[in-house]
């Protein structure tokens, strides 16, 4: 059974630090993209970070860099994303998302997990 089991949300003051964690099972995630999206109320999910397979590289959406790092342990099938300078425009239910394209089948594998609400306030 595929799982994506995201944790480490909560209530954080302005400029505060969260680490959330993404925890897959049921799958190789080892060799799927890795990313995090939020989503806002009355907005649409945007992508905020996605790490490749190995980890080699990293991807961000401008208005989180240099303050999320997205990270991952393959020997724990496990995604990090670290959250520093919190601001409360960064509140939104945080979603876990595994991706990987088959080129032998043309068709992509797209899992997602139930999200973690994330609130910036004061």
């Amino acid at each position: 059974q595929v799982q994506l089991v995201e944790s480490g949300g909560g209530l954080v003051q302005p400029g505060g630090s969260l680490r959330l964690s993404c925890l897959a099972s049921g799958f190789s995630a080892s060799s799927y993209v890795m990313s995090w999206y939020r989503q806002a109320p009355g907005n649409e999910r945007e992508l905020v970070a996605s790490i490749t397979s190995s980890g080699s590289s990293t991807n961000y959406a401008d208005s989180v860099k240099g303050r999320f790092t997205i990270s991952r342990d393959n020997t724990k099938n496990t995604v990090y994303l670290q959250m520093n300078s919190l601001e409360p425009e960064d509140t939104a239910v945080y979603f876990c998302n595994a991706k990987k394209y088959w080129r032998i089948t043309d068709t992509t594998s797209d899992y997602w997990g139930q999200g973690t609400q994330v609130t910036v306030s004061s």
